[in-house]
């Protein structure tokens, strides 16, 4: 079970760029359910996600890269571009901080996931987090493939 909260950024916060990163590139096969495959650097993925918001079950299967470039030719939509931070915080949580390079070129979303829907809900969100788009489609990333 993946349970993680959605929040839109106005700015990253200082000190960013000491923070470990990913860069992810990722495309959906399907989204409804999610059948997605990403590339993290050198790895590769094939995800299934179930149906839920802030709470819904998620599988990682691994892909080599010549599947992974074989099914990419299969996505529907457009493929996402974005850099992912990795930023410590309170309580052992980390914020995955997205920017976005395509489909929405400077967008930022950070992520945070929780080991209970309880966790989740007594979140306070840092200052720098300026509104919770997890129950706002609009901003999953299925749904910006399609842009």
């Amino acid at each position: 079970m993946e349970i993680e909260r959605k929040f839109l950024i106005s700015a990253p916060p200082a000190g960013l760029g000491k923070c470990s990163r990913h860069l992810i590139e990722q495309g959906y096969l399907n989204t409804s359910p999610v059948v997605r495959i990403r590339r993290e650097d050198e790895t590769y993925y094939l995800t299934y996600k179930g149906e839920g918001l802030m709470a819904h079950e998620e599988y990682n299967l691994p892909l080599n890269a010549e599947s992974y470039e074989h099914l990419k030719e299969k996505i529907d939509g457009c493929l996402i571009s974005k850099t992912r931070y990795l930023i410590p915080y309170k309580d052992g949580l980390t914020i995955e901080l997205d920017h976005f390079r395509s489909p929405r070129e400077g967008l930022y979303l950070a992520e945070v996931e929780f080991p209970s829907i309880e966790d989740a809900e007594n979140f306070v969100p840092p200052e720098w987090f300026i509104k919770d788009v997890t129950d706002d489609p609009s901003y999953h990333n299925s749904v910006m493939s399609k842009e």
